[in-house]
């Protein structure tokens, strides 16, 4: 659209309200819409895209992170604003703080516009500031004559509604502004409930919980006990596991040798049995040996196995090291973690970016913190 182009701005029709949008990538069209809405230099304004096409382009230098990816699988088309850590190449003029707001709105018109244009457009409700969004396009042009070349006529809004705004990085899971989706469904399709499966629950899958936990933690930047508030639920079971027992000995003596929060973490451990009913909530369920897989499939609905893993991706089983000496808890707790050595791989919300991570570089060994917050 030429209006655009050229550095106009036009109003532009979505399902919650009128926007008033501008071209991204230039920086006189972005201060002209801050202008406009009577907002301070630097404000952020909203990456506003007609598909996830254009945030997969590698020239961007920037992507959603697996659980920004998840949020907006579903959610999107919709009314749901995603504010990200990161600056997209040619949106520098938008962002505020290093963080960038996007969105992919629910209006067909509007969505084959952003998508066919070959630039970034950003766009803000169609008001001034402090005053309801307006959702009369005839209303919008006599408030913004002279200021807006261009209002897309499309009748009112579908929803009336602004969307809502949630912060998701290091440290964030934020609900900035209220709207259509509340913030428990938006936890419970961001995270993951993952849990680790042996025989007893007292030594290779609560060691297992224990070092995913405490790298996922590490990964979004928050204390062991906040995971919950990004969505993440870990746990572990047996197979053949009595409710109620402590974790093994030579298991928490080998995870305090991870450091005192471990300690603190396998401590707290209760064996619980695998329950159908528990693990049909799971997102992942991750098998430590090939029978435990196979009683796993046995004891769950057919449908349920896209959600069943060996632990070890390359097949081998996890030995049980129950009954041997230390040396042996710590060869398994090697498989089982590596946590203290890099922070799990794909939950993707490293500092000043939105990419998801790599994985634990080296040795090549698979480890249960790569597994848990792995997102295929």
């Amino acid at each position: 659209m030429r209006v655009l182009t050229d550095g106009g701005v036009v109003a532009v029709p979505t399902e919650t309200v009128y926007g008033l949008a501008a071209r991204a990538d230039l920086p006189s069209a972005v201060e002209r819409l801050r202008g406009i809405k009577d907002r301070s230099p630097g404000q952020a304004l909203t990456w506003h895209v007609g598909s996830l096409r254009p945030l997969e382009q590698d020239e961007l230098r920037w992507r959603l992170s697996p659980m920004a990816r998840r949020l907006a699988q579903r959610y999107w088309p919709g009314p749901l604003t995603l504010v990200l850590p990161g600056v997209p190449r040619g949106l520098e003029a938008a962002a505020q703080d290093g963080w960038i707001g996007v969105r992919l709105p629910a209006h067909a018109a509007t969505a084959e516009l952003l998508d066919s244009l070959p630039f970034p457009v950003v766009a803000t409700s169609a008001n001034r500031r402090g005053r309801p969004a307006l959702a009369d396009p005839q209303a919008i042009a006599r408030e913004f004559a002279g200021e807006v070349e261009l209002v897309l006529d499309s009748g009112p809004p579908r929803l009336g509604e602004s969307s809502a705004v949630l912060r998701l990085g290091p440290g964030h899971f934020e609900l900035l502004r209220p709207g259509l989706v509340d913030l428990e469904h938006l936890r419970r399709t961001a995270g993951l409930r993952i849990v680790f499966v042996c025989t007893g629950n007292t030594c290779r899958s609560p060691m297992a919980c224990v070092q995913a936990t405490q790298a996922l933690a590490r990964r979004l930047e928050v204390p062991r006990t906040r995971i919950g508030e990004f969505g993440f639920e870990i746990s572990s079971s047996g197979v053949a596991a009595s409710g109620g027992g402590r974790i093994a000995r030579h298991a928490l003596e080998v995870l305090g040798e991870l450091g005192p929060e471990y300690e603190r973490l396998a401590r707290e451990h209760r064996t619980e049995p695998a329950i159908p009913e528990d693990l049909l909530e799971a997102d992942r369920i991750y098998a430590l040996t090939n029978s435990h897989l196979e009683i796993l499939r046995a004891m769950l609905p057919p449908a349920r196995a896209k959600h069943l893993a060996l632990l070890d991706p390359s097949g081998r089983d996890v030995p049980d090291p129950i009954g041997s000496d230390l040396s042996e808890y710590r060869q398994c707790r090697g498989p089982l973690g590596g946590a203290d050595r890099a922070p799990p791989r794909g939950v993707g919300l490293r500092r000043g970016s939105a990419n998801g991570g790599e994985g634990v570089p080296g040795s090549g060994t698979t480890t249960c913190a790569d597994q848990a917050s792995d997102e295929r």
